[in-house]
């Protein structure tokens, strides 16, 4: 695929420093290996020393490249925990309390960001999803004037549709039923990632079961609300709605359902209205479509934390690493 081409290639002239925690997982270190050949970031893996450079030889991964860091004996680890401390002073966090968070890659991953040390992290390929995005959300927290995260993916269909064969489907993975206001910051960040790793001009639609008032319900009414929330907070995005998803990707179907809409018939963006709706959604893409899905990429985050599958592919860290750093340009 061109795209997933040009995001390694961006990747790679951003040279972003990219932190795995499961730095002796067979999958990372093998992925790791690719990602220092081909170039496309610079490797921080997380754990003991030793460790790593057996595995990785065990494998025949060449991971010689990359910056091995051992959270337990780090010299920056008073550092980090004195960042802690501060961070969460108002729930009371200790310093002990906090070094001993730091024995916990998911831990010192998201404070090597916030420290500078690093521009992104990618972790789950061995831990929930909870594990991963705890710290990030305690410790580097929303950007501002965000208040809710959520997951996108890129997905890969037929080239009639979207940008060239590619849209973005949201949230698909962390808020189950988010608020209008939610949905309008969830619809704005959702663009942002367009616009930063695809390089699309972003026609965000706002999905639900009516068209421009064909059918009444509080549902309908969200997406309603949070249509004209997101155009008050960002008047220069190309958003509409409510749209139903055939008047959204279909030129004819948007033409006739909704005429002289900037979006309708030509989204490359889709905003889900809940997660119910957006995580069938995809799969229904990816299984019956053949579509490729690549994320969740996480949104609203102040840096660029990243969470796997843990049924995750070696090709698939490969590509979320590349996506990572493109966010952290």
């Amino acid at each position: 695929m061109e795209l997933l081409k040009q995001i390694k290639l961006n990747a790679s002239k951003l040279n972003k420093r990219i932190v795995l925690p499961e730095g002796t997982e067979p999958r990372t270190l093998q992925a790791a290996a690719i990602i220092l050949k081909e170039k496309i970031a610079q490797v921080i893996l997380l754990g003991n020393e030793e460790e790593v450079a057996l595995k990785a030889n065990q494998l025949g991964a060449d991971v010689s490249a990359a910056e091995v860091v051992n959270p337990k004996t780090d010299a920056r680890r008073d550092t980090y925990a004195d960042m802690m401390v501060e961070i969460r002073k108002k729930k009371g966090l200790t310093k002990e309390e906090a070094l001993s968070l730091l024995n916990d890659p998911l831990y010192f991953g998201p404070m090597m960001i916030k420290a500078g040390d690093a521009d992104g992290e990618l972790a789950g390929a061995i831990n929930a999803t909870g594990d991963v995005l705890r710290p990030a959300f305690q410790f580097v927290k929303t950007l501002p004037g965000v208040s809710v995260v959520s997951g996108a993916f890129l997905m890969f269909v037929d080239k009639k549709f979207g940008h060239d064969g590619v849209l973005v489907f949201s949230d698909c993975a962390v808020m189950p039923d988010p608020d209008a206001q939610q949905l309008a910051e969830i619809a704005i960040t959702s663009a942002k990632t367009a616009q930063s790793i695809v390089g699309l001009e972003p026609r965000v639609a706002m999905l639900s079961f009516s068209t421009k008032g064909s059918a009444k319900h509080p549902l309908v009414d969200k997406v309603v609300e949070a249509t004209k929330i997101a155009k008050e907070k960002a008047p220069g995005l190309m958003l509409d709605g409510e749209l139903q998803l055939d008047a959204a990707i279909i030129k004819e179907v948007g033409e006739l359902k909704a005429p002289g809409s900037p979006v309708a018939g030509k989204a490359n963006v889709l905003v889900f209205p809940g997660l119910e709706a957006g995580n069938i959604g995809y799969k229904l893409v990816q299984r019956l479509a053949g579509a490729e899905a690549i994320g969740p990429v996480l949104q609203g985050m102040a840096a660029p934390i990243n969470d796997l599958s843990r049924g995750c592919s070696v090709d698939d860290i490969v590509n979320m690493v590349a996506v990572t750093a493109n966010q952290a340009q």
